[in-house]
């Protein structure tokens, strides 16, 4: 047992006095309870792996001091002493040993616990085991090559004597096809025969029909002669019926008209005689109207006459009313011109407005793919008012070419810098403008400045008549339209004046129009051509490129255009003279109610006697009209009643011509029937007799075709008998007048005696010989030499056969030493630690686990556990316990094997981290109990901290490891004095 260490890792020296049983070493992280175990470790000569932290034991010594470790025994009676240099901290292995998989924990268990001998009896198996694989391997690959072989040479025997039976077949071969032309020729020469007998009988056959058909033949005839006639009195009569049909539908029609007719005169009278009614109502009430108002007149006074003054009123009234029509006369002229001119506004305001999405479009090209000059153009628009001449938006919104096609030559020819640029006509305009965009508002924009002096309309070096010949149509400037400082400034800067555009001849001619001296750039379809003349030796130097397609001048608008219809806007409007009219019928009307009420006034006053007379004037004015208008209903019912009688003297007529038409047609329908009966009859009789012959004309034809059919067959098999017979006779390699051989005879009687027979046979013995195929005589020598091969194989198999047996006896031996003892092993931990796990009120076992008895190096450990009452047993993962119930379980595994292992002392280093305060309680437990015994080793236990409340036995010895800047040197320590003053810092508070 270790009764004291001394050490230097962490301080300077210190002097650790363990107890013989569990040693609990307590302390916060870094004091340096890890170095306790590196120095028990490193001063018995272990190995640094087992620490877990440097490789060399030089890094274990405290930097700045150059020696280590010193191991005492009770009394110093034993001193180790080992000197290290330079030092690190160790932390816990109980997690590495956690993550361990069932293979790895066995084979750590059999090194910690189990005999010397286990672990190599292990290793010994697995290579056993690969060693045995690889024989069976190489039984199983000489074992198949083996058989392959012998299937190959059996292979080889059949083909031997399918050779033979090959041969045989050929043979037959022969004679089949020799026999067959014999055959081919007799069957013929039968069926020509047949055939000569069956044209004779159909010869006779044919003359007999002949005879029996001509008497039918002759009836037919005889009536279709009757026929003819009484068919087409028939179809006459047809034509008659429908005629008088079509009559009879016309004088029903007419009947029809001539009733509505007369109803349409009875309705009219009907109406003439309820008006008379009402007309006379209207004359009696007017007549008492005109006495009721007499006998009020009576009753009423005289009055003033007011009648001078209204009758100025009424001349005043009409002037107005005269003024007030020619007023409404001027209004309704100016509406529909005021019409007239809002259609034709709405036209332009359309064709503005076409022109407007145009410029937008093009404006939102530019926006997209120049936003800082279309910035600038945002800004030029809002503050124009600010600019003393022209100034016009990038070019490429104010060029319009005049044709589609022409966008690209414009394009090609000015640089895209100048086509966004914005063009002003008097230079301080541009300064002011460019200061402002470029200056303060940080756009990168062009400008341009108009040349002083105009140049839009120079004229060009040549008339564009005189170029035609090269193909030349127009000048560039023509193309398009642009405004008078822009055209200016190209026809300046880019000549577009005098630059000519061609077609395809011009593009065929190229060599003549670039020797042309007044020619610098032109252009053809689809290429621009560039040419310089030197001034030295005057030869000619051209360059050309192609005419690119138009991205910006396709979209065109005409802009003098647009401001004309802008300028035709404003003109059309006639809205104030209207206004003007309005007023002055306003005033008018205004008058009219003054007059009118004036007028009122003054009828009033005039009194009511005036009014009763006006009325009485009126009434008997309206009793005269009404007197004088009397409808004379005696006339007009006279007059309907003649009316009536006319129609009905024509209905008369209509019927009876209606009646006429009626007994023609079915006159004429009974005389189609009798004739109709009289054709049906023959046409039955027809009928039989075309039957009757039909059938005799059809077998007539039949014989008579049979007949020429058999003639030209009779003729093809006289010429093909004569071809066989050639043909048999030179396959069997006989002369023309020679007979068959006696030998050649019997062999072909042997043989079936029909063509399908001989075909069948054939194919059969085809068919068979044809399966014989890739057979020659050194099939036999292939056979011989394998069968020797096949010997070799099978004496090599018996070897490595042997072999293999010996080698599974040596692994049955080595599988015996090795389980037999894992097993009781795995029995002894597997009570200790389904013991620990009953203590805490678990469940645990250990078992030997393999998939595969014969994989060695697939056994494994296998831990099964069960926390809780409800649960089964589960395999020790990390997915079905808590990483404290794996910590738990890896104690117990552990503490079962140290039972099982005997040794001086143990060092376990923080194992309660991780756990939950139930499952470290019950470990410490555990911990307590085993480290107390009597005939327990020596135990270190490391943790920086406990649960509070624990049990404690009196074998156990605390030990407190404390570190900081104010630690007293382990020489000044006193332990006595330290409890005291802490009893007494208790008692004062």
């Amino acid at each position: 047992d270790l009764s004291s260490l001394c050490f230097d890792r962490t301080y300077d020296y210190s002097v650790v006095c363990p107890g013989p049983n569990l040693n609990m070493i307590v302390g916060a992280n870094g004091t340096g309870k890890s170095s306790i175990v590196c120095a028990i470790c490193l001063g018995l000569a272990g190995k640094t792996a087992i620490l877990g932290r440097g490789d060399k034991v030089g890094l274990y010594v405290k930097r700045g001091f150059p020696k280590g470790n010193r191991l005492c025994k009770n009394g110093g009676k034993v001193v180790i002493n080992r000197e290290i240099h330079v030092c690190f901290c160790h932390y816990e292995k109980v997690g590495e040993f956690a993550k361990m998989s069932k293979i790895e924990l066995l084979e750590a268990t059999e090194k910690s616990v189990g005999p010397p001998e286990m672990y190599e009896y292990h290793c010994e198996l697995k290579n056993f085991r690969n060693k045995e694989r690889e024989l069976e391997n190489v039984v199983k690959e000489r074992a198949n090559f083996l058989e392959k072989a012998k299937q190959r040479n059996e292979r080889n025997k059949h083909d031997v004597n399918r050779y033979y039976e090959k041969k045989r077949h050929l043979d037959v071969i022969e004679l089949l096809e020799k026999k067959k032309p014999w055959v081919e020729y007799e069957t013929t020469r039968k069926e020509l025969e047949g055939i000569k007998r069956e044209r004779d009988e159909a010869k006779r056959q044919l003359a007999a029909l002949k005879q029996a058909q001509a008497p039918m033949l002759r009836k037919i005839q005889e009536i279709d002669n009757q026929l003819k006639p009484t068919e087409a009195q028939i179809k006459a009569k047809t034509v008659a019926i429908r005629e008088a049909s079509n009559q009879c539908k016309q004088k029903q029609d007419q009947l029809d008209r001539k009733h509505k007719e007369i109803e349409d005169i009875k309705q009219t009278l009907k109406l003439k005689q309820m008006e008379e009614e009402d007309h006379q109502k209207r004359i009696s009430n007017t007549r008492r109207t005109i006495n009721d108002l007499k006998e009020e007149l009576a009753k009423v006074g005289d009055q003033p006459d007011v009648t001078p003054q209204i009758n100025a009123i009424n001349v005043e009234l009409r002037r107005n009313q005269e003024e007030r029509a020619k007023i409404e006369g001027d209004k309704a002229d100016l509406r529909r011109e005021r019409d007239n001119l809002y259609a034709e506004c709405r036209m332009l305001e359309r064709r503005l407005s076409d022109m407007n999405n145009l410029l937008n479009a093009k404006e939102e090209k530019l926006r997209d793919r120049h936003r800082d000059t279309h910035a600038a153009l945002q800004w030029l628009r809002q503050n124009k008012n600010q600019f003393t001449g022209n100034v016009h938006e990038p070019m490429m919104l104010v060029i319009n070419v005049r044709e589609h096609r022409f966008a690209k030559y414009v394009e090609t020819h000015i640089s895209f810098h100048d086509l966004r640029a914005f063009v002003f006509q008097k230079k301080d305009d541009m300064e002011k403008f460019m200061t402002e965009v470029r200056d303060k508002m940080n756009l990168k924009v062009n400008s341009i400045s108009a040349p002083e002096e105009s140049c839009s309309r120079r004229p060009p070096s040549r008339n564009i008549e005189s170029m035609r010949r090269f193909g030349f149509f127009t000048y560039l400037r023509e193309m398009f339209d642009a405004p008078d400082e822009v055209m200016s400034y190209l026809c300046h800067q880019y000549k577009v004046h005098d630059v000519p555009v061609g077609n395809d001849q011009t593009k065929a001619m190229i060599k003549t129009v670039i020797e042309e001296p007044y020619l610098k750039v032109l252009y053809t379809t689809e290429e621009r051509y560039t040419v310089k003349r030197s001034f030295y030796s005057n030869k000619i130097s051209t360059s050309n490129s192609a005419v690119q397609p138009s991205q910006y001048l396709t979209i065109t608008v005409d802009a003098e255009e647009k401001q004309q219809l802008e300028q035709q806007l404003k003109l059309k409007d006639n809205d104030e003279r209207l206004k003007a009219l309005q007023s002055d019928a306003a005033a008018l009307d205004r008058r009219d109610n003054e007059l009118l009420a004036e007028k009122k006034h003054l009828s009033e006053v005039k009194g009511k006697k005036r009014q009763l007379e006006q009325k009485i004037s009126t009434k008997q004015d309206s009793l005269r009209q009404m007197e004088q208008s009397v409808i004379d209903l005696k006339k007009i019912e006279e007059e309907t009643k003649q009316k009536i009688a006319s129609v009905n003297s024509q209905k008369v007529s209509i019927v009876s011509n209606f009646m006429a038409q009626m007994k023609l047609r079915a006159k004429l329908t009974m005389e189609k029937v009798y004739l109709a009966l009289e054709t049906v009859g023959l046409t039955a009789e027809k009928t039989k007799l075309e039957n009757d012959c039909r059938e005799g004309a059809s077998e007539l034809k039949t014989t008579d075709q049979k007949c020429n059919h058999l003639e030209q067959r009779k003729v093809r098999l006289t010429e093909h008998c004569k071809g066989l017979l050639k043909k048999a006779k030179s396959i069997c390699k006989m002369q023309y007048d020679e007979s068959l051989p006696e030998d050649l005879r019997n062999a072909f009687n042997k043989l079936p005696d029909t063509l399908d027979e001989i075909d069948a046979m054939l194919n059969e013995e085809r068919s068979r010989a044809e399966c014989f195929t890739g057979l020659s005589e050194s099939v036999v020598e292939e056979y011989n030499r394998r069968e020797q091969e096949i010997n070799n194989l099978e004496k090599e198999l018996e070897e490595k056969s042997n072999a293999l047996n010996t080698y599974r006896q040596n692994i049955s031996e080595a599988k015996e030493r090795w389980l037999n003892p894992l097993k009781q092993l795995v029995e002894q931990i597997n009570g200790k630690f389904s013991d620990f796990f009953r203590s805490i009120q678990c469940a645990g076992e250990v078992d030997l686990h393999a998939e595969n008895e014969e994989e060695y190096d697939k056994y494994g450990i296998r831990i099964r556990v069960k926390f809780h009452s409800s649960t089964q047993l589960h395999e020790l993962t990390a997915y079905h316990q808590s990483g404290g119930e794996r910590s738990v379980s890896t104690m117990l595994y552990l503490m079962a094997l140290q039972e099982l292992n005997r040794c001086p002392f143990r060092v376990v280093d923080e194992i309660n981290q991780g756990m939950d305060p139930v499952n470290e309680r019950r470990v410490f437990d555990i911990v307590v109990r085993t480290a107390c015994k009597e005939t327990t080793s020596q135990y270190f236990f490391i943790t920086p901290k406990l649960l509070q409340n624990l049990q404690y036995a009196e074998e156990m010895t605390i030990l407190c490891v404390h570190n900081g800047p104010q630690m007293l040197s382990p020489n000044q320590w006193n332990e006595r004095t330290f409890i005291e003053r802490c009893l007494q810092k208790n008692a004062q508070t």
